[in-house]
């Protein structure tokens, strides 16, 4: 099924598509196509090595979006708190980063540490890289996959009586052999994907199915329907496939019997994943066409999240009542075997999965559209360039004077070579600053620590994510600096967008 978590809905029956994203991670996308992206800020983990500034409350970092701080005399531009976006009334965020930054005399320029890029998620046991694309078996699949063999070794213990114990082991081929389809489903998603230049961060086979994580959103209605309905329409020619080797064997073998599973279960991943309710493919396909129709995608989202809700309720309530009264087919208890609690557990779970994953779509979906208001430029402190020596107190008075709030170590012909933590600012009493140099505060410029400055949304997330880092230098186009963007400062303005209302 196909749960999507993705940016926006996500499709799911037996798969699903994910996405991700500053502060708060965005879910996983489910089965279909979209952004699976995890929009999440860069952020540097403490090192155990060095201890935290408690002892100094104004450690904090201000989140503002250009404001410039107070230039009298005496005032310190490193120890001013104005919230995001210059809102007075806003708290002051604590910075995640400031807390295990260098003490003052301890790192030299030249040795800091080089920011690691973030390692790729990982989920369970990597089965192999189709098309480029890692697919991972979580483990919970393993659960599913015993129960699989439990139940349908029971229904192969009247069908074919014969077999004995080694039903159980026909069980489990036809327990790999379904989550095989499903992982089919998932690569037609795939490939639509990288055919519409859309990157795939992975694919996870899972208890309830498959996710295929798709990092960017679809250009056009058009492409979000044709991403959505290609799993589905693999999973019914599947069965069509299955329905013609059926055919070709005696009914009443082991091939037969096999064959005839294999067709019933991937009509039943497409038919589930065709409901118009997200975060099937087919809520996926309705946001489309009402995208479409409206020209906005997120009436869309909202459209198709509401449908995913009201299917959610439907299939709590309905899916046991249809099991027990017979409407499926009689013996629909004894064949599918389950009792009565089962039946409902089953339903609640399948419910839970739908409402989550249409409430996920929805908060994505509201993501993505505050996404274009955090823009490198606007985020960008001021900073002023001073050479390594530079005592700290001159530094500073060098940029209180000009109204900037960071400052960037270049060398004799003018070419920055690191930034200064502001957190180890802050860490040095104001009686040591005239004997502490400015080089002993900051670590090294990488090439992954240089944005530009007319990155915005979800650009600038990826290239803050690419290489993690407290401060970044940013650039005009011409290789001038412009100054100097907090990552603090970009989950802060993040925050602050997510809690206007769309």
């Amino acid at each position: 099924m196909d749960e999507s978590g993705r940016p926006q809905p996500g499709s799911g029956t037996t798969d699903d598509h994910q996405a991700a994203r500053p502060g708060p991670t965005p879910p996983p996308h489910a089965s279909v196509n979209g952004a699976a992206r995890a929009n999440s800020v860069p952020h540097t983990p403490r090192d155990p090595e060095e201890p935290p500034h408690k002892e100094h409350p104004e450690d904090t970092t201000p989140a503002d979006q250009g404001d410039t701080p107070d230039t009298a005399a005496g005032s310190d531009p490193f120890t001013k708190h104005t919230p995001a976006g210059g809102d007075d009334t806003a708290p002051p965020a604590q910075d995640p980063v400031s807390q295990g930054d260098t003490p003052p005399t301890r790192t030299p320029a030249t040795s800091g540490r080089r920011p690691t890029k973030a390692p790729e998620p990982r989920g369970g046991l990597l089965m192999g890289r189709p098309f480029g694309v890692p697919v991972y078996v979580a483990p919970s699949w393993f659960l599913v996959a015993a129960l699989i063999t439990w139940v349908f070794g029971g229904q192969l213990d009247h069908v074919l009586p014969g077999l004995g114990a080694v039903r159980y082991l026909v069980s489990l081929f036809f327990a790999v052999a379904f989550y095989a389809s499903v992982l089919v489903h998932e690569l037609a998603h795939t490939v639509a994907a990288l055919r519409f230049k859309l990157p795939v961060r992975r694919i996870q086979l899972q208890f309830f199915g498959g996710v295929s994580e798709i990092e960017k959103e679809s250009e056009s209605p058009g492409r979000e329907f044709v991403l959505a309905f290609v799993g589905p329409l693999l999973s019914l020619v599947l069965a069509g496939v299955f329905y013609l080797g059926m055919l070709a064997v005696e009914p009443g073998t082991v091939p037969g019997v096999l064959l005839a599973g294999l067709m019933i279960s991937n009509l039943i991943v497409a038919a589930f994943n065709l409901l118009p309710g997200l975060p099937l493919d087919g809520g996926r396909m309705l946001r489309a066409i009402v995208w479409k129709i409206t020209g906005k995608p997120m009436s869309g989202t909202v459209a198709a999240a509401w449908v995913g809700r009201a299917l959610a309720i439907t299939v709590l309530i309905g899916l046991p009542l249809l099991t027990q009264s017979g409407a499926l087919g009689e013996g629909a208890a004894d064949v599918s075997g389950m009792d009565t609690v089962t039946d409902a557990l089953l339903a609640a779970i399948l419910a839970a999965i739908i409402w989550t994953g249409a409430g996920n779509s929805l908060r994505m979906a509201r993501l993505r559209e505050h996404l274009p208001e955090l823009r490198a430029r606007t985020l960008t402190r001021r900073a002023v360039p001073v050479e390594s020596a530079t005592p700290l107190s001159e530094a500073l008075r060098r940029a209180n004077e000009a109204g900037a709030r960071a400052l960037v170590i270049v060398d004799a012909d003018g070419e920055p070579r690191s930034l200064v933590r502001e957190a180890a600012i802050v860490g040095v009493p104001e009686h040591r600053r005239p004997w502490v140099a400015v080089s002993g505060l900051a670590h090294d410029l990488t090439d992954g620590m240089r944005v530009s400055a007319e990155l915005a949304g979800e650009e600038l997330l990826d290239t803050l994510r690419a290489t993690p880092a407290t401060e970044y230098l940013v650039v005009e186009e011409s290789g001038a600096i412009y100054g100097v963007l907090s990552a603090a400062d970009v989950e802060r303005a993040f925050v602050k967008a997510m809690a206007r209302p769309s």
